[in-house]
């Protein structure tokens, strides 16, 4: 039994007051940002200080959170992961992520997705993770695909975003598939 936070790359840490740059950065990454969620107005830099302070003030676990994703080899601020939408009668909860344009195509992200699921499968006896993709985002639906998850359905033309509407990607896995591809 090892750190259930702490991979070989990443770790998993709550959100400090001090991370207010990383998130600001993460938001203003367009490219990003537009991968996976709706482009924003700008927040000011005081905003980005209040904003993550109150998230740091937080209680940790729940039925939503946000933990940083935390390169291990130098600490810097890599990005985020969310949990969010938890269904305990059902046993499902739905998972984001986010990684710095600079600490990309280095496996973080796929670490701290694992490092999630095995929590919450695990330690908090979830049964089904579930993600949405832009099915333009090739990027993260490699990611996904790669730690396991299937898909299970698409949602065609449903959000608009840049100008046009984009079809949506459902993909899942369960407690028992992460398990087997964890160790298989």
């Amino acid at each position: 039994m090892g750190d259930t936070w702490t991979g070989e790359k990443v770790r998993l840490r709550g959100v400090e007051p001090e991370d207010w740059r990383g998130f600001r950065d993460l938001a203003r990454d367009l490219d990003g940002v537009r991968a996976a969620d709706l482009v924003q107005p700008p927040r000011s830099d005081e905003g980005f200080r209040a904003w993550t302070a109150e998230r740091a003030g937080r209680p940790p676990g729940g039925e939503a959170f946000r933990l940083v994703v935390e390169v291990v080899a130098d600490g810097s601020f890599a990005g985020a992961v969310t949990v969010g939408e938890t269904d305990r009668r059902a046993g499902r909860f739905r998972i984001g992520v986010e990684i710095g344009r600079g600490h990309r195509r280095r496996g973080y992200a796929a670490e701290a997705v694992s490092l999630l699921l095995a929590y919450q499968f695990s330690e908090e006896r979830l049964h089904k993770c579930e993600v949405e993709v832009y099915a333009f985002n090739e990027a993260s639906l490699a990611l996904f695909r790669g730690v396991g998850f299937v898909e299970e359905g698409r949602l065609r033309d449903h959000e608009f975003l840049a100008g046009a509407h984009h079809d949506v990607v459902l993909l899942g896995i369960t407690a028992p598939e992460y398990r087997s591809a964890a160790t298989g």
